[in-house]
């Protein structure tokens, strides 16, 4: 390789560096951030599932419309992932999840709500039905901007065109695990919200004790039990959304930090050993320039 390209190379590599270098600086003060408001959120999700738990055993709440089996003729699947790659594995591990649940049911009987641009190509482009889709998503959201989607997907539950809503999205676990997720939303199944509980628990810190979860409560009420659930449940559903688009924005920012330090250290990488071909091919030129003046030299005294 010529001196002239790998110098290129060189300087090309180097500028990589610097771009991936900035981008895991914004990252990370978008990685924190987003960090902080999953952690202050998984308390609040977890107050209102153990809500959900200590009336779950109520007959009336059994008979409620939203926590009804076998009824619905369609599925409805919430894709969550973002609206830019550089990444990792992040969106491919979450539309490989979604895929594998996809499968297990008839293409033309499943809706799909996409938040992300990723999520909403890669099944725009298979053909699949997207009724909702989210582009842009700001990172401080709030659990009112999931209320159209819940009050979407409750309706067609409660009229009978959804058999079941279920929600794919990347659980955050630290700054370097994240895992994709499936947890269904409608019809409200108590196993399915353990499930989602032990989830969100943190392995340590002030939230990790789950032994006040385990405590039964008996509620008295004011109101009429059906004005009263409604009114829960339509909660729950909204908080296992919002929840799901936190942990989502937590796990993107710190999966594109990784990723953008593994690409800076790499390109550093790529740097010294480009930069050692470059001093031995300068000194093979050399040296062959060398051999060519003392042979020169040499020829003249003869």
């Amino acid at each position: 390789m010529a001196l002239k390209q790998i110098k290129s190379k060189i300087k090309a590599t180097q500028r990589t560096s610097k771009v991936t270098k900035a981008m895991e600086a914004v990252s990370a003060v978008k990685m924190r951030k987003s960090q902080e408001r999953a952690l202050l959120g998984r308390p609040f999700a977890m107050s209102a599932f153990r809500i959900l738990e200590n009336i779950s055993k109520s007959i009336s709440v059994q008979r409620h419309p939203l926590f009804t089996h076998d009824v619905g003729t369609h599925e409805c699947v919430i894709v969550i992932t973002s609206d830019k790659g550089l990444a990792g594995s992040l969106n491919s591990s979450v539309l490989k999840e979604a895929t594998e649940l996809l499968a297990t049911h008839n293409k033309n009987q499943c809706e799909l709500i996409c938040f992300g641009k990723k999520a909403y190509e890669h099944y725009t482009h298979r053909g699949y039905t997207i009724t909702q889709h989210f582009i842009n998503v700001r990172d401080e959201v709030s659990i009112e901007d999931m209320e159209a989607v819940a009050s979407q997907v409750i309706q067609k539950f409660t009229d009978g065109t959804y058999h079941t809503v279920s929600v794919v999205y990347q659980n955050f676990l630290s700054t370097f695990e994240q895992k994709a997720r499936t947890r269904q939303i409608l019809p409200i199944d108590t196993a399915e919200v353990s499930k989602m509980i032990h989830d969100i628990l943190p392995r340590t810190g002030k939230y990790s004790n789950n032994e006040q979860m385990q405590k039964n409560v008996v509620y008295t009420t004011e109101q009429s039990d059906t004005n009263l659930y409604d009114g829960i449940f339509r909660s729950i559903v909204e908080i296992m959304l919002y929840h799901a688009l936190l942990e989502s924005k937590a796990s993107e920012h710190s999966a594109r930090m990784v990723a953008m330090k593994n690409a800076t250290d790499k390109a550093k990488e790529v740097t010294k050993a480009l930069t050692l071909l470059y001093n031995k091919e300068r000194q093979s030129v050399i040296t062959a320039e060398v051999s060519e003046i003392t042979g020169g030299i040499e020829a003249l005294k003869n």
